[in-house]
């Protein structure tokens, strides 16, 4: 395979910090009214399914380019797997909703990008079940996070804000992505969708279940069907996933800025780089609930990684401070050990 292209670049525009604080403090203060004077659950994906002990297996004889990091060589880290639904209430999982994947990798050596987090040992990954978002950017993004709290009235702001062919084809692309139907998490893909650095390159993630769905296989009835069927599976065995990057090709098929662009894997193919493993375990039983209380706990942020891997284009510098202001809404903490009540 010939080395990719290093050809990416951020566009940023002027006073663009001082705007996505903006964004993020909108993003706090629905956090806050979610709770309803409770204590604060995640600004989004405040329910979480199934927490789990995870592995991740880095595979052998990777190119060259392919060595970065983690990747630089064959191993095996632990970690913490926490599945979740997009809203941020808690909802049944019979509800169309977008689902994500966090993972958290231990004892990952190097300076980590967050200040005053340099020395930690951690590593966050972040997922979700689409490939790319309906959403150009961090403005789009929360405005219909906002608007979308009031859903009798978001058809007429969206054809507002955007025009009706706009309305409409934002309005599609969210059905599309919530009507898919979720039968277990075991057999779902999750994608970054959203770009990192790699070293000197750009990438997004993908992760393929290795198991398939039963056919005909439906969701469940139960308002925790997700959470129920994946303990199922880890009682009797682990669930495995292939870790694959796509690499940056040039800013039309690939672009780094536009978030709802999907990259293609006719432009750019899938280069499995690693093993996600969720090893076979109860957890319903007492050291199970215990770990999931402290994966509950934790937080995790893409920024939370090494400067190989810095997170790329609007999207995500926006998450750099919306993380940063949910975490300290819910005193959280990356490092296991150490959460906060």
């Amino acid at each position: 395979m010939h080395e990719p292209s290093r050809g990416w670049r951020e566009i940023i525009a002027e006073g663009e910090a001082a705007h996505l604080e903006r964004l993020a403090e909108q993003l706090r203060e629905l956090q806050r009214k979610n709770a309803r004077g409770k204590p604060p659950r995640r600004a989004l994906h405040a329910k979480g399914q199934a927490p789990a002990e995870a592995e991740l297996t880095i595979l052998p004889d990777l190119p060259e380019h392919a060595r970065v990091g983690i990747f630089k060589e064959p191993r095996t880290f632990r970690g913490y797997v926490r599945f979740s639904n997009g809203s941020g209430v808690r909802l049944p999982d019979t509800k169309p909703d977008v689902r994500g994947l966090a993972l958290k990798l231990l004892d990952v050596d190097g300076p980590k990008i967050i200040p005053g987090l340099e020395r930690a040992t951690t590593q966050d990954f972040l997922f979700i079940q689409s490939p790319a978002t309906p959403f150009r950017d961090a403005d789009a993004f929360v405005w219909f996070v906002l608007a979308a709290s009031r859903p009798a009235s978001l058809l007429p702001k969206a054809i507002r804000r955007f025009g009706p062919v706009g309305a409409v084809r934002l309005v599609r692309q969210l059905l599309q992505g919530l009507s898919r139907p979720v039968v277990s998490l075991a057999t779902s893909t999750y994608y970054s969708a959203l770009p990192t650095a790699f070293g000197p390159y750009a990438v997004k993630y993908t992760l393929t279940p290795r198991a398939r769905a039963t056919e005909g296989a439906k969701p469940g009835p139960s308002p925790e069907y997700l959470t129920e069927e994946l303990c199922s599976r880890l009682k009797t065995g682990p669930v495995e996933y292939d870790l694959a990057v796509q690499f940056f090709v040039d800013e039309q098929k690939t672009p780094i800025e536009d978030a709802s662009v999907e990259w293609k894997t006719s432009d750019s193919p899938l280069l499995d780089v690693a093993r996600l493993t969720l090893p076979s375990q109860d957890l319903a039983a007492s050291r199970g609930r215990e770990l999931g209380e402290r994966i509950e706990a934790m937080s995790f942020d893409p920024w939370h990684t090494t400067a190989d891997f810095r997170p790329l284009g609007n999207m995500m510098r926006a998450r750099s401070a919306a993380y940063r202001l949910s975490t300290i809404e819910r005193k959280a903490s990356p490092e296991p050990g150490t959460e906060k009540a």
